[in-house]
């Protein structure tokens, strides 16, 4: 994917995404997401927020004396609650533009919408596909990356391999999926590791459908 496509992508999904929330039941909004602690509506606040600029994102971190964890778990939660159909309506206003957060690639607010969509899909027991390549796209960024997710270390002497895409990552055992349940696992998710199969597979944590706090994405 080229940098258009992955705006493109990340227009598509955050479109979706706010169809899907324009839909929920005050029940669904209230229930727990895959993120640990934090509810449906949680999730939608921290989405709303993939623009912030460097001066809010600087007094964040300021009153989370530097840590990350705390960053994005106050940030989301001082939004809100606001009005159900403003979670939507917010996710809306960022489509075409391409502001992002400091000191991230565009690839970050790629992996925010897509796995954040599924912590919060997946619980309601809705369908949400995850597109391979965007996926895949995704994966690579998150395992090449130390921090937030630890991924190499955490699947050490595994590899996964997707069923639907060119991705391959990592040496040793193999753990096979679709790409978009490899980038759940990527990104600490255990919700669908049942739908995975291969040699490696016994040796993932079972599923739980919670993730550590310590692994949220941006």
């Amino acid at each position: 994917m080229d940098l258009d496509d992955v705006w493109r992508t990340i227009d598509a999904q955050r479109l979706s995404l706010a169809d899907l929330l324009d839909d929920l039941s005050p029940a669904e909004w209230e229930t727990p997401s895959l993120c640990d602690a934090w509810r449906v509506r949680d999730v939608a606040a921290h989405l709303t927020l993939a623009q912030m600029g460097p001066w809010p994102l600087t007094v964040a971190a300021i009153r989370a004396g530097g840590s990350f964890n705390r960053i994005i778990r106050d940030t989301a939660l001082r939004v809100g609650p606001l009005p159900d159909d403003e979670y939507g309506r917010r996710i809306r206003a960022m489509v075409g533009s391409r502001r992002r957060a400091p000191f991230i690639s565009p690839i970050e607010p790629l992996t925010d919408v897509l796995v954040h969509g599924q912590d919060i899909a997946l619980p309601l027991g809705r369908e949400r596909p995850i597109p391979p390549v965007p996926a895949a796209v995704s994966a690579r960024r998150a395992w090449a990356m130390s921090f937030p997710f630890g991924v190499r270390k955490r699947l050490a002497g595994l590899q996964l391999r997707a069923t639907d895409s060119d991705l391959v990552l990592g040496e040793g055992a193999p753990v096979e999926g679709t790409t978009g349940d490899l980038l759940l696992l990527i990104t600490g998710r255990t919700a669908t590791v049942h739908r995975l199969s291969g040699e490696g597979r016994q040796r993932l944590p079972a599923a739980d459908g919670r993730r550590e706090e310590s692994r949220r994405t941006t």
